[in-house]
């Protein structure tokens, strides 16, 4: 699914040369990332695709540029009264970093989700000049909290995505990429969750460049701007799917929407499924060896599923790479799932000896695999349901174990992907 913008562009309320004044007020905090070949998706998509390394920013995302371009911009009575951002946790990380190396006191809202390893981060880059406090279950209700507190102490807020000063700073990726490559690229893809990093860097790239396209991929579950788009304003979602927390969001932002609508056909975004981020996530790690959160390889699961132009240069953004290693079992088993090689059926097993056996023999392939089997065993009954996983040698042999399904006497309900049954486990 994919949406570009209004043909007849307006003008942008971010221009080129404030985010060439933020790049110069960041630059003594900020660690310029590298810009690197990376051959396994050139050879797939047939363009010469570069990955812009925020990840190795010195918080493991690009947030610190947005935040810190806005607090350094305040006066001296407004750092006094205090400053407050709400944040699913690189924000809060950039925000936290920023307060301590200037150092004012701020405190930081995040939702009750924001794994455990981003909290810890934050709370080690600002110290002393950070209090962490949880505002609700998601960010739309830690963002809630926080303008709560802002109304009721007179501190500064800090977006983090709907402000311009906030977003200059994440548009500096662009005055960056620009001069490490020493050429215009054809094409940049951009993860997208509130919109403040596509609108800086498009409305940079519009400046500063004569034919360089931008894609901005949002989860399917979170898709925000595509909603603003469809809707010619910013909408609210009715639900927010929140595997992808880095860009998991309920409205996109008013003034990143209206910097993209400045864009015209320059710009377009399009969507990918959580499966296929948690399969670019492994992959980054297992071929480049780069550790990207969800939202971090969203650039790199839409590249794959975009129509590249062959002999193109491409630059994708790994926004972010601060991810809860404990979430790498969900990540494989959705990816397992998008790839087609994890299915989950409920088997009625006669209660006999020998049952399980007979079903094994007769259903499994030779490169198939039992991976989750649950069941209880009812003396009062004639049969008894299991929950199967399964995980196939190839998504091609599929259709083979589902006619073997069809033929054996016991009774296979495929679960479907997307059901309530099947979100118990995901």
């Amino acid at each position: 699914m994919s949406a570009e913008l209004s043909q007849t562009p307006s003008r942008s309320p971010l221009s080129a040369a404030d985010i060439d004044n933020a790049a110069e007020r960041i630059a003594p905090v900020i660690t310029p990332t590298p810009l690197q070949l990376c051959e396994r998706l050139s050879d797939i998509t047939g363009a010469t695709v570069y990955l812009k390394r925020e990840d190795l920013q010195i918080v493991r995302s690009y947030k610190l540029r947005g935040a810190y371009n806005l607090l350094v911009q305040l006066a001296a009575e407004e750092l006094a009264a205090g400053v407050v951002c709400s944040s699913a946790g690189n924000h809060a990380q950039g925000f936290a970093f920023a307060c301590k190396t200037l150092g004012v006191h701020g405190r930081v809202y995040v939702p009750a989700k924001t794994p455990k390893q981003k909290r810890d981060r934050i709370r080690y880059h600002g110290g002393e000049f950070i209090d962490l406090i949880v505002g609700g279950e998601t960010y739309d209700l830690a963002a809630a909290a926080a303008r709560e507190d802002v109304e009721r102490t007179g501190a500064t807020l800090v977006p983090p995505y709907d402000d311009l000063r906030t977003m200059a700073g994440q548009g500096t990726i662009a005055v960056e990429l620009l001069a490490e490559l020493d050429a215009e690229p054809d094409l940049v893809v951009v993860p997208v969750g509130g919109g403040g990093c596509i609108a800086g860097i498009t409305s940079y790239l519009a400046e500063r460049t004569t034919k360089t396209a931008v894609l901005g991929i949002e989860p399917a579950g979170a898709a925000a701007m595509m909603a603003a788009l469809a809707a010619g304003e910013p909408v609210t979602l009715d639900h927010v799917d929140q595997f992808v927390d880095g860009a998991a969001v309920n409205r996109a932002g008013a003034l990143p929407y209206a910097a993209l609508s400045a864009a015209g056909d320059m710009v377009s975004i399009t969507t990918v499924d959580e499966g296929a981020v948690c399969t670019a996530m492994l992959d980054l790690y297992q071929h480049e060896g780069i550790i990207a959160e969800p939202a971090g390889a969203l650039s790199v699961a839409g590249l794959l599923e975009a129509d590249i132009e062959p002999g193109s240069t491409v630059v994708c953004l790994i926004s972010g790479g601060n991810n809860d290693v404990s979430r790498y079992g969900e990540i494989l088993e959705r990816s397992l799932v998008h790839l087609g090689l994890k299915h989950y059926f409920l088997v009625d097993f006669p209660q006999e000896p020998g049952a399980l056996r007979r079903f094994l023999d007769e259903v499994l392939g030779p490169n198939d695999d039992i991976t989750l089997f649950e069941y209880v065993k009812r003396n009062n009954r004639e049969t008894g349901e299991a929950l199967v996983g399964v995980e196939l040698g190839s998504a091609a042999n599929l259709d083979g174990l589902l006619a073997r399904m069809r033929e054996t006497e016991v009774h296979v309900e495929p679960l479907a992907p997307g059901s309530p049954a099947y979100r118990y486990l995901l």
